[in-house]
């Protein structure tokens, strides 16, 4: 079996490197040359795979490349590509019509083609389909067409693609029994669902259900900042409930691949195909849109406790990727955060041993180097991401005599407030 993964990202390069360990013939296309010299040369671009794991898929017989025309003679082409949302919040299928237009210039008889990129309901039948039946084929006979949500954590050792489930829908039956059968050479289990718009929607469901009650926790902190009620000891105390809870914990925004971008490919959906708001989705937005404000406005109020105005005060960010322990910064809290601080007057620099360099809107935010030193020339501190470098030395933070804010719940100390 030949399969060639279309975007070798946070979701391609993982795909690319489990099915490679299974004796699949894996080529990674990538627009890319830099990514695609990179990983040629045993060079890892992500954070979840070393560049030992890289050269050990060059050894299994693992390519990248640039070249579509390997579609040729693949079994199975599995798209990986981003879907953001464009400058107006609407879905951006770019990525995924440019790859399927050019799976459909290769494409062989009998051919394999998923779609793992998050997208709304319908695009795999009615945005994939005609491309790739342009010509003449047709789905289900001379080629088969199935969704396949991707359901990477990055950082997360635990469940990785091994494990996790896949969901697999595909367009006819024998689409979903040729997309099963490849997937199950390194996949514990596969999941099918009625259809490609079923699995669509599966991956919408997972992560608005996270954005929805992200944004009910989010606006308990605040209420229960205002109200003198501490929220983490609320949670502590509803999460000793066996059945019937599950806890989430507020945050200085939401970030990353999925929650800040997923929910509103539904709410798009629904308000084209049905002319109806999604009211959760967008309530949510609303809520989880409100954080940097809300933190900043928190870290104002500190400082005004020691009589400092905020505006020429030193703040320090700590930690400016979206999740903790990665260097993956898309959709970071941080940005909104950063953009907030800087409208208030204060003098803002970061520190995060994942990021060397970054900038906000173009303009370059100066990066403390020396965590300690940094600490201690700050009149407020934000620790934004709890990375590990912070949580072994919290002393370095908490001891500096400046406030800090605490998005994270990890730390404390009498300087310390947490959201």
């Amino acid at each position: 079996m030949k399969a060639v993964i279309v975007g070798l990202g946070y979701v391609g390069l993982p795909l690319a490197q489990a099915a490679s360990t299974s004796g699949i013939e894996v080529v990674g296309l990538d627009l890319n040359q830099r990514t695609v010299d990179g990983l040629s040369a045993g060079r890892s671009h992500i954070d979840d795979l070393s560049d030992g794991e890289i050269v050990a898929m060059l050894d299994a017989g693992f390519r990248a490349t640039s070249d579509p025309t390997v579609i040729t003679d693949a079994d199975v082409v599995v798209i990986c590509v981003p879907t953001p949302l464009d400058s107006d919040g609407r879905p951006d299928l770019t990525a995924v019509i440019g790859s399927a237009t050019t799976i459909a210039a290769h494409l062989g008889t009998g051919t394999t083609v998923v779609l793992e990129s998050t997208t709304y309901p319908g695009t795999t039948e009615e945005i994939l389909k005609p491309i790739l039946e342009k010509g003449g084929r047709v789905v289900g006979e001379d080629f088969h067409l199935a969704f396949s949500p991707e359901r990477i954590d990055p950082g997360n050792a635990h469940f990785t693609i091994t494990n996790t489930p896949k969901v697999v829908g595909g367009v006819t039956p024998e689409c979903t029994e040729k997309t099963v059968a490849f997937y199950s050479r390194f996949i514990e289990q596969v999941v099918t669902a009625k259809g490609p718009r079923e699995a669509e929607t599966a991956k919408l469901l997972e992560n608005t259900y996270r954005h929805v009650n992200i944004a009910l926790v989010n606006e308990m902190a605040q209420f229960c900042y205002a109200m003198g009620i501490d929220i983490w000891d609320v949670i502590a105390a509803a999460k000793t409930k066996p059945f019937g809870f599950q806890s989430f914990t507020p945050s200085a925004g939401v970030g990353g691949h999925c929650i800040p971008i997923d929910p509103n490919y539904l709410a798009y959906k629904v308000r084209a195909e049905l002319d109806r708001p999604f009211r959760f989705v967008e309530l949510a937005e609303e809520i989880n849109q409100s954080m940097p404000t809300f933190v900043s406005r928190r870290v104002q109020d500190m400082l005004n406790d020691r009589s400092k105005a905020i505006r020429g005060s030193k703040v320090l960010l700590l930690g400016v990727t979206y999740k903790a322990d990665i260097s993956d910064r898309r959709e970071s809290p941080a940005v909104p955060l950063a953009k907030r601080l800087l409208s208030m007057g204060c003098e803002l620099s970061y520190n995060d041993p994942h990021v060397a360099g970054w900038a906000v809107d173009g303009v370059a935010v100066p990066e403390a180097v020396d965590l300690q030193q940094a600490c201690a020339d700050a009149d407020a501190i934000i620790i934004v991401q709890a990375h590990r470098a912070y949580r072994d030395a919290p002393e370095t933070i908490t001891g500096a005599g400046a406030p800090v804010l605490d998005a994270t719940g990890k730390f404390s100390g009498p300087t310390v407030e947490r959201l």
